[in-house]
Protein backbone atom coordinates (compact mmCIF):
# COMPACT_ATOMS: atom_id res chain seq x y z
CA UNK A 1 0.00 0.00 0.00
CA UNK A 2 1.58 3.09 -1.45
CA UNK A 3 0.79 6.49 0.80
CA UNK A 4 2.23 9.93 -0.91
CA UNK A 5 3.87 12.43 1.42
CA UNK A 6 3.11 16.11 0.64
CA UNK A 7 4.65 18.35 3.52
CA UNK A 8 3.22 21.23 2.27
CA UNK A 9 3.61 25.38 3.80
CA UNK A 10 5.10 27.17 7.36
CA UNK A 11 5.08 24.19 10.02
CA UNK A 12 3.80 21.58 7.27
CA UNK A 13 7.21 19.59 6.94
CA UNK A 14 8.36 20.36 10.62
CA UNK A 15 4.68 18.08 11.31
CA UNK A 16 4.80 15.92 8.87
CA UNK A 17 8.28 14.91 9.30
CA UNK A 18 6.92 14.21 13.07
CA UNK A 19 4.32 12.50 12.02
CA UNK A 20 6.25 9.67 9.83
CA UNK A 21 8.34 9.21 12.90
CA UNK A 22 5.17 7.56 14.73
CA UNK A 23 3.95 5.89 11.18
CA UNK A 24 7.42 3.95 10.30
CA UNK A 25 6.89 3.07 13.61
CA UNK A 26 3.78 1.72 13.56
CA UNK A 27 4.72 0.28 9.82
CA UNK A 28 7.49 -1.64 11.81
CA UNK A 29 5.68 -2.87 15.00
CA UNK A 30 2.16 -3.71 13.27
CA UNK A 31 4.41 -5.04 9.90
CA UNK A 32 1.87 -2.94 7.54
CA UNK A 33 4.02 -2.74 4.50
CA UNK A 34 3.87 0.57 3.52
CA UNK A 35 5.75 2.73 1.18
CA UNK A 36 6.24 6.34 0.93
CA UNK A 37 6.37 8.30 -1.88
CA UNK A 38 7.60 11.88 -1.60
CA UNK A 39 6.33 15.31 -3.75
CA UNK A 40 6.17 19.45 -3.42
CA UNK A 41 3.17 21.75 -3.00
CA UNK A 42 2.20 25.15 -1.90
CA UNK A 43 5.44 27.52 -2.36
CA UNK A 44 8.44 25.17 -2.63
CA UNK A 45 6.06 23.91 -6.30
CA UNK A 46 5.46 27.23 -6.88
CA UNK A 47 9.02 28.08 -7.10
CA UNK A 48 9.97 25.00 -9.27
CA UNK A 49 7.20 24.81 -11.10
CA UNK A 50 5.36 28.55 -11.04
CA UNK A 51 2.14 27.18 -9.89
CA UNK A 52 1.49 25.47 -5.90
CA UNK A 53 -0.28 22.58 -7.72
CA UNK A 54 0.71 21.00 -11.29
CA UNK A 55 -1.93 18.93 -13.11
CA UNK A 56 0.32 16.20 -13.38
CA UNK A 57 1.00 15.97 -9.16
CA UNK A 58 -3.36 16.18 -8.67
CA UNK A 59 -3.40 13.32 -11.68
CA UNK A 60 -0.50 11.23 -9.84
CA UNK A 61 -2.15 11.56 -6.25
CA UNK A 62 -5.33 9.46 -7.93
CA UNK A 63 -3.02 6.51 -7.70
CA UNK A 64 -2.23 6.30 -4.04
CA UNK A 65 -4.54 4.75 -1.73
CA UNK A 66 -3.43 7.03 0.53
CA UNK A 67 -2.75 10.50 0.88
CA UNK A 68 -0.49 13.22 3.54
CA UNK A 69 -1.15 16.92 3.17
CA UNK A 70 0.83 19.35 5.14
CA UNK A 71 -0.47 22.58 6.16
CA UNK A 72 -1.13 24.83 3.27
CA UNK A 73 -0.67 28.74 3.19
CA UNK A 74 -3.25 29.69 0.98
CA UNK A 75 -4.33 32.86 1.79
CA UNK A 76 -0.82 34.01 1.22
CA UNK A 77 -0.21 32.77 -2.30
CA UNK A 78 -0.48 35.07 -5.07
CA UNK A 79 -3.78 35.14 -6.91
CA UNK A 80 -4.79 31.84 -9.07
CA UNK A 81 -3.75 33.17 -12.59
CA UNK A 82 -0.21 34.38 -11.09
CA UNK A 83 0.18 30.50 -9.70
CA UNK A 84 -1.78 29.96 -6.37
CA UNK A 85 -3.87 27.43 -6.77
CA UNK A 86 -6.01 26.04 -3.57
CA UNK A 87 -4.30 22.83 -2.90
CA UNK A 88 -6.52 21.78 -0.30
CA UNK A 89 -9.84 22.58 -2.40
CA UNK A 90 -8.24 21.48 -5.87
CA UNK A 91 -7.62 18.10 -3.85
CA UNK A 92 -11.10 17.76 -2.16
CA UNK A 93 -13.14 18.61 -5.50
CA UNK A 94 -10.42 16.86 -7.81
CA UNK A 95 -10.19 13.69 -5.95
CA UNK A 96 -13.44 14.13 -4.85
CA UNK A 97 -12.35 13.68 -1.10
CA UNK A 98 -15.99 14.90 -0.30
CA UNK A 99 -16.14 13.95 3.60
CA UNK A 100 -13.94 15.78 6.18
CA UNK A 101 -13.87 14.22 9.20
CA UNK A 102 -13.39 16.69 12.07
CA UNK A 103 -13.71 14.86 15.72
CA UNK A 104 -12.99 16.68 18.74
CA UNK A 105 -12.87 15.59 22.44
CA UNK A 106 -11.97 16.47 26.10
CA UNK A 107 -8.72 14.42 27.59
CA UNK A 108 -9.02 14.45 31.52
CA UNK A 109 -5.46 15.24 32.14
CA UNK A 110 -5.53 18.52 29.65
CA UNK A 111 -6.76 21.63 30.32
CA UNK A 112 -10.04 22.52 28.27
CA UNK A 113 -12.22 25.98 27.18
CA UNK A 114 -15.30 24.12 28.25
CA UNK A 115 -17.64 24.94 31.29
CA UNK A 116 -16.53 23.10 34.68
CA UNK A 117 -17.61 20.02 35.00
CA UNK A 118 -18.61 19.69 30.96
CA UNK A 119 -17.33 17.27 28.82
CA UNK A 120 -17.16 16.96 24.76
CA UNK A 121 -16.72 13.57 22.66
CA UNK A 122 -18.25 14.13 18.99
CA UNK A 123 -16.73 14.30 15.26
CA UNK A 124 -18.13 16.77 12.47
CA UNK A 125 -18.62 15.40 9.33
CA UNK A 126 -18.52 18.05 6.89
CA UNK A 127 -19.28 18.22 2.96
CA UNK A 128 -15.98 19.79 1.51
CA UNK A 129 -16.83 19.99 -2.66
CA UNK A 130 -19.77 22.09 -2.30
CA UNK A 131 -21.50 24.96 -0.62
CA UNK A 132 -20.01 28.80 -0.42
CA UNK A 133 -16.43 28.26 -1.34
CA UNK A 134 -16.43 30.17 -4.17
CA UNK A 135 -13.54 27.74 -5.94
CA UNK A 136 -15.42 24.50 -5.60
CA UNK A 137 -19.29 25.62 -6.50
CA UNK A 138 -18.94 26.30 -10.24
CA UNK A 139 -18.18 24.22 -13.24
CA UNK A 140 -16.90 27.06 -15.40
CA UNK A 141 -15.92 30.69 -13.52
CA UNK A 142 -15.66 31.82 -9.84
CA UNK A 143 -18.60 31.65 -7.37
CA UNK A 144 -18.31 34.98 -6.56
CA UNK A 145 -18.97 38.34 -8.91
CA UNK A 146 -18.94 42.02 -8.57
CA UNK A 147 -21.63 43.72 -10.80
CA UNK A 148 -20.38 46.98 -9.85
CA UNK A 149 -17.96 48.52 -7.62
CA UNK A 150 -19.65 48.49 -4.38
CA UNK A 151 -21.97 45.11 -4.88
CA UNK A 152 -20.24 41.71 -4.01
CA UNK A 153 -22.20 38.50 -4.28
CA UNK A 154 -21.80 34.84 -3.62
CA UNK A 155 -23.03 31.96 -5.31
CA UNK A 156 -23.67 28.90 -2.61
CA UNK A 157 -24.22 25.47 -4.59
CA UNK A 158 -26.04 22.39 -2.50
CA UNK A 159 -26.87 19.16 -4.45
CA UNK A 160 -29.04 16.42 -3.45
CA UNK A 161 -26.09 13.95 -4.52
CA UNK A 162 -23.60 15.76 -2.12
CA UNK A 163 -26.04 15.76 0.63
CA UNK A 164 -27.02 12.22 0.36
CA UNK A 165 -23.75 11.42 0.68
CA UNK A 166 -22.02 13.21 3.54
CA UNK A 167 -25.24 12.19 5.63
CA UNK A 168 -24.80 8.64 4.64
CA UNK A 169 -20.89 9.04 5.93
CA UNK A 170 -22.43 10.31 9.08
CA UNK A 171 -25.15 7.97 9.69
CA UNK A 172 -22.57 4.92 9.15
CA UNK A 173 -20.08 6.43 11.92
CA UNK A 174 -22.96 7.02 14.56
CA UNK A 175 -23.68 3.47 13.63
CA UNK A 176 -20.22 2.82 15.57
CA UNK A 177 -20.62 4.97 18.07
CA UNK A 178 -23.70 6.33 20.13
CA UNK A 179 -26.10 6.57 16.95
CA UNK A 180 -27.20 10.04 17.22
CA UNK A 181 -26.77 12.59 14.23
CA UNK A 182 -27.40 15.96 14.87
CA UNK A 183 -28.09 18.28 11.06
CA UNK A 184 -26.69 21.59 11.28
CA UNK A 185 -28.81 23.61 9.47
CA UNK A 186 -30.46 27.03 8.44
CA UNK A 187 -33.26 26.43 6.46
CA UNK A 188 -35.73 29.02 8.24
CA UNK A 189 -33.73 31.74 6.18
CA UNK A 190 -31.86 29.80 3.23
CA UNK A 191 -35.09 27.86 2.83
CA UNK A 192 -33.86 26.20 -0.88
CA UNK A 193 -30.15 25.47 -0.66
CA UNK A 194 -30.59 24.30 3.63
CA UNK A 195 -33.95 22.48 2.86
CA UNK A 196 -32.49 20.25 0.03
CA UNK A 197 -30.09 19.39 2.53
CA UNK A 198 -32.07 18.21 5.47
CA UNK A 199 -34.58 17.00 3.14
CA UNK A 200 -31.68 14.67 1.40
CA UNK A 201 -30.61 14.07 5.31
CA UNK A 202 -34.24 12.95 6.44
CA UNK A 203 -34.40 10.35 3.36
CA UNK A 204 -30.44 8.58 4.34
CA UNK A 205 -32.19 8.37 8.05
CA UNK A 206 -34.60 6.55 6.83
CA UNK A 207 -31.99 4.18 6.30
CA UNK A 208 -30.60 3.58 9.57
CA UNK A 209 -33.86 3.50 12.04
CA UNK A 210 -31.28 2.21 15.06
CA UNK A 211 -30.27 6.52 14.72
CA UNK A 212 -31.93 9.14 16.22
CA UNK A 213 -31.58 12.34 13.51
CA UNK A 214 -31.47 15.34 15.72
CA UNK A 215 -31.95 19.02 13.69
CA UNK A 216 -30.53 21.90 14.81
CA UNK A 217 -30.35 25.51 13.49
CA UNK A 218 -26.55 26.50 12.92
CA UNK A 219 -26.69 29.54 15.57
CA UNK A 220 -28.16 27.50 18.18
CA UNK A 221 -25.77 24.74 17.50
CA UNK A 222 -22.72 27.53 18.89
CA UNK A 223 -24.71 28.00 21.89
CA UNK A 224 -25.04 24.53 22.35
CA UNK A 225 -21.74 23.29 21.90
CA UNK A 226 -20.62 25.47 24.96
CA UNK A 227 -23.90 25.04 26.90
CA UNK A 228 -24.32 21.23 26.34
CA UNK A 229 -21.43 19.43 24.44
CA UNK A 230 -22.90 16.08 25.48
CA UNK A 231 -26.13 16.15 22.94
CA UNK A 232 -23.52 15.64 20.27
CA UNK A 233 -22.34 12.66 18.79
CA UNK A 234 -21.80 12.67 15.02
CA UNK A 235 -22.38 16.13 13.40
CA UNK A 236 -23.31 16.74 9.77
CA UNK A 237 -23.23 19.62 7.89
CA UNK A 238 -22.37 21.79 4.61
CA UNK A 239 -19.07 22.94 4.10
CA UNK A 240 -19.66 26.49 5.07
CA UNK A 241 -20.92 25.62 8.79
CA UNK A 242 -18.50 22.22 9.12
CA UNK A 243 -15.57 24.21 8.92
CA UNK A 244 -16.51 27.13 11.65
CA UNK A 245 -18.04 24.50 13.76
CA UNK A 246 -15.15 21.91 14.21
CA UNK A 247 -12.77 24.93 15.05
CA UNK A 248 -15.03 26.15 17.60
CA UNK A 249 -15.70 22.33 18.57
CA UNK A 250 -11.60 21.59 18.91
CA UNK A 251 -10.75 24.56 20.40
CA UNK A 252 -13.16 24.32 23.33
CA UNK A 253 -12.48 20.52 24.16
CA UNK A 254 -8.51 21.53 24.09
CA UNK A 255 -6.82 23.04 20.93
CA UNK A 256 -6.98 22.90 17.51
CA UNK A 257 -3.25 21.35 17.81
CA UNK A 258 -5.17 18.23 19.39
CA UNK A 259 -7.61 17.98 16.90
CA UNK A 260 -6.56 15.20 13.71
CA UNK A 261 -9.01 14.94 10.34
CA UNK A 262 -8.70 13.47 7.09
CA UNK A 263 -10.67 13.98 4.07
CA UNK A 264 -12.00 11.23 2.51
CA UNK A 265 -13.74 9.74 -0.26
CA UNK A 266 -15.29 6.08 -1.68
CA UNK A 267 -11.58 5.54 -3.14
CA UNK A 268 -8.88 7.64 -1.26
CA UNK A 269 -8.37 9.09 2.05
CA UNK A 270 -6.01 12.32 3.04
CA UNK A 271 -5.20 13.05 6.12
CA UNK A 272 -4.46 17.35 7.13
CA UNK A 273 -4.24 18.82 10.26
CA UNK A 274 -6.98 20.44 11.13
CA UNK A 275 -5.02 23.81 12.12
CA UNK A 276 -3.46 26.45 9.74
CA UNK A 277 0.33 26.85 8.52
CA UNK A 278 1.47 29.19 11.01
CA UNK A 279 4.34 30.64 9.68
CA UNK A 280 5.55 32.54 12.79
CA UNK A 281 7.06 29.82 14.16
CA UNK A 282 8.23 27.93 11.28
CA UNK A 283 10.95 26.52 11.89
CA UNK A 284 11.16 26.91 15.14
CA UNK A 285 10.85 23.53 16.35
CA UNK A 286 7.91 24.93 18.34
CA UNK A 287 4.93 23.38 16.25
CA UNK A 288 2.67 20.96 18.03
CA UNK A 289 2.59 17.72 15.80
CA UNK A 290 -0.19 16.29 17.70
CA UNK A 291 -2.78 17.38 15.35
CA UNK A 292 -0.97 15.63 12.28
CA UNK A 293 0.03 12.66 13.87
CA UNK A 294 -4.15 12.14 15.20
CA UNK A 295 -4.73 12.88 11.00
CA UNK A 296 -2.45 9.82 10.23
CA UNK A 297 -3.76 7.46 12.80
CA UNK A 298 -7.24 8.03 11.10
CA UNK A 299 -6.07 7.42 7.88
CA UNK A 300 -4.86 3.91 9.08
CA UNK A 301 -7.78 3.60 10.53
CA UNK A 302 -9.94 4.53 7.34
CA UNK A 303 -7.24 2.32 4.94
CA UNK A 304 -8.03 -0.75 7.51
CA UNK A 305 -11.80 -0.36 7.34
CA UNK A 306 -11.66 -0.04 3.30
CA UNK A 307 -9.46 -2.69 2.58
CA UNK A 308 -10.08 -5.43 5.27
CA UNK A 309 -7.05 -5.62 6.82
CA UNK A 310 -7.04 -4.63 10.56
CA UNK A 311 -3.88 -4.70 11.43
CA UNK A 312 -4.45 -0.80 10.40
CA UNK A 313 -6.97 -0.30 12.32
CA UNK A 314 -5.09 -1.71 15.14
CA UNK A 315 -2.00 0.42 14.12
CA UNK A 316 -4.43 3.45 14.02
CA UNK A 317 -5.83 2.71 17.63
CA UNK A 318 -2.56 2.30 19.01
CA UNK A 319 -1.35 5.78 17.80
CA UNK A 320 -4.45 7.24 19.45
CA UNK A 321 -3.57 5.42 22.51
CA UNK A 322 0.62 6.54 22.23
CA UNK A 323 -0.31 9.99 21.84
CA UNK A 324 -2.79 10.27 24.98
CA UNK A 325 0.21 8.41 26.82
CA UNK A 326 2.58 10.90 25.98
CA UNK A 327 0.05 13.74 26.54
CA UNK A 328 -0.51 12.58 30.34
CA UNK A 329 3.41 13.49 30.99
CA UNK A 330 3.21 17.25 31.76
CA UNK A 331 7.12 17.10 30.74
CA UNK A 332 6.30 15.44 27.79
CA UNK A 333 4.39 18.18 26.30
CA UNK A 334 4.84 21.12 23.57
CA UNK A 335 5.36 24.72 24.61
CA UNK A 336 1.44 25.54 23.65
CA UNK A 337 0.23 22.98 26.05
CA UNK A 338 2.87 24.45 29.00
CA UNK A 339 5.66 21.45 28.48
CA UNK A 340 9.17 21.77 27.26
CA UNK A 341 9.24 19.40 24.44
CA UNK A 342 10.20 20.15 20.77
CA UNK A 343 8.04 19.43 17.42
CA UNK A 344 10.45 16.72 16.77
CA UNK A 345 11.13 15.14 20.03
CA UNK A 346 6.97 14.98 20.68
CA UNK A 347 6.87 12.43 17.32
CA UNK A 348 10.11 10.58 18.58
CA UNK A 349 8.66 10.51 21.99
CA UNK A 350 4.90 9.03 20.38
CA UNK A 351 7.05 6.68 17.87
CA UNK A 352 9.07 5.13 21.04
CA UNK A 353 5.48 4.24 22.36
CA UNK A 354 4.85 1.92 19.69
CA UNK A 355 7.88 0.21 19.25
CA UNK A 356 7.78 -0.41 23.08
Amino acid sequence: MRILVLPGDGIGPEITAAALDVLHSANNAFRLGLEFDHDEVGFASLQCHGTTLTDALLEKARGYEGIILGTISHADYPKPAEGGRNVSAAFRVGLDLYANARPARTRSFLPSNMRAGKQMDLVIMREATEGFYPDRNMALGWGEMMPSPDMALSVRKITRHGSERIARRAFELAMKRRKKVTAIHKANSFHMTDGLFLEAVRTVAAEFPQVQLDELLVDASTAHLVRNPERFDVLVATNFYGDILSDLASELSGSLGLAGSVMAGDLQCCAQAQHGSAPDIQGMDKANPTSMILSVAMLLQWLGEHHGQPALNQAGDAIHAAVDAVLENPASRTGDLGGGMGTRAFGREVAARLAA
